[in-house]
Parts: C-alpha cells; sequence; structure tokens
C-alpha cells in the first residue's frame, strides 16, 4: 500500500486539533496504519523550533526570521517523519503545512505569498500534500473561539488585523490550490465535521487504491 499525505488547514479557532485526532482514531479502528504530526513540531528539533517561533516572549523577532524558522522546521519533519512513514505504507495526518506560511506569513506578515511560497518550495523539494482539508470557519466565530484559550501564543496574541490578513491569505491559498483542497463547513457539529473530513479520505484511498 502506498501512503498518504494529508494536511489539515484552517485559521486558528477552526478545531483543526480535534478533528484531526478523532479522524486519526477511526482511521486506526478501521485497521489503518496512521500517524498524527503536527507543525511546527512533530519531532525532536522542530519542537524546539516551534517552541523558539511561538513564545510570547520572543517579541523581537523578525518576519523573515519567523517564516525561515517554519521553512526550516518544515523540511526537518518531512525528513525524518513524513518522508519515512510514507515509505512504509502510513497514512500521515498533519496539521498545518505549507498553506499555514502562506496565509500566516505571506499575508499576516505581508511578507508576499510568492516570496513565502519560494522559501517553502526549497524547503519540500516541492513535495505537497495528496489532500489538504481545510476547515472552514466564519472569522469571527475563530477569534472568538481563539480569545477563550487560557493560554495565547506568541501568534495568537496578535491584532485583529493580522488575523484579518491570515484569513484573506487563506482565501488565495484556495484559489491557488483548489485542485488538491478540499473544504469542509467548520460551523457544523464536531461529528459531522469529524465524519466529512473522514469520508473525503477514504474516498482518496479507495480512489488511488482502485486505480
Amino acid at each position: 500500500m502506498k501512503g498518504y499525505f494529508i494536511t489539515f488547514e484552517g485559521p486558528d479557532g477552526s478545531g483543526k486539533t480535534t478533528v484531526a485526532s478523532q479522524v486519526v482514531r477511526r482511521l486506526g479502528e478501521m485497521g489503518y496504519d496512521v500517524i498524527h504530526t503536527r507543525e511546527p513540531g512533530g519531532i525532536a528539533i522542530s519542537e524546539d523550533i516551534r517552541n523558539i517561533i511561538l513564545d510570547p516572549k520572543n517579541t523581537m523577532m523578525d518576519a523573515k526570521t519567523e517564516a525561515l524558522l517554519y521553512a526550516a522546521s518544515r523540511r526537518q519533519h518531512l525528513v525524518e517523519k513524513v518522508f519515512p512513514a510514507m515509505k512504509e505504507g502510513k497514512v500521515v495526518i498533519c496539521e498545518r503545512f505549507v498553506d499555514s506560511s502562506l496565509a500566516y506569513q505571506g499575508y499576516g506578515r505581508q511578507l508576499g505569498f510568492d516570496e513565502v511560497l519560494s522559501i517553502n518550495l526549497f524547503a519540500i523539494d516541492n513535495t505537497y500534500p495528496d489532500m489538504t482539508i481545510y476547515l472552514d470557519v466564519d472569522e469571527e466565530v475563530g477569534l472568538s473561539r481563539l480569545s477563550d484559550r487560557a493560554f495565547k501564543d506568541r501568534l495568537d496574541q496578535e491584532s485583529v488585523d493580522f488575523h484579518h490578513r491570515v484569513s484573506e491569505g487563506y482565501r488565495e491559498v484556495l484559489r491557488r490550490f483548489k485542485d488538491r483542497i478540499t473544504i469542509i463547513d467548520a460551523s457544523k457539529t464536531k461529528e459531522e465535521v469529524i465524519d466529512a473530513s473522514l469520508n473525503k479520505i477514504l474516498e482518496l484511498i479507495n480512489d488511488q487504491t482502485a486505480a
């Protein structure tokens, strides 16, 4: 069986961790060899980089430094965890990937979509997910959920204008990469969102297995 690389994307407060965790659990119950990981992070080196990026006290971090750290974390995560798992035929479910950098650094930090894409193409060797599930939630709902968090990391604490730009960035991501992105309405109940996400992943696996 070939491996699959499936990413979950969406703005803060869209429910990525909750949905991805339940999808992984249910795929495992169905007999799939599945792993759950995240960006930035997933392995020791990348988790260390994550701590640097998201630490609220690192207020002096330059926007380009931030973008480069994300790309470095992404590269190490791919070569150490994602690529080996796919070679073993596993289904890799990952929270966030390149699309997050395009939205958060390209638009949120106003570094430019194509500039951030260029950095990341070098990091990922032009490797894109087999499928990206985008959890679509109203911007105000996402910000409301974000405000309810007990701990807010450095990006969580950014201005409302920053998060508005991130949403605009995601709209550009959806436009440019519509062929690999499946949009799920994340305003529905948790079970409905999990079911819809799981069904799309099973469709991908079954279609490629049949082929």
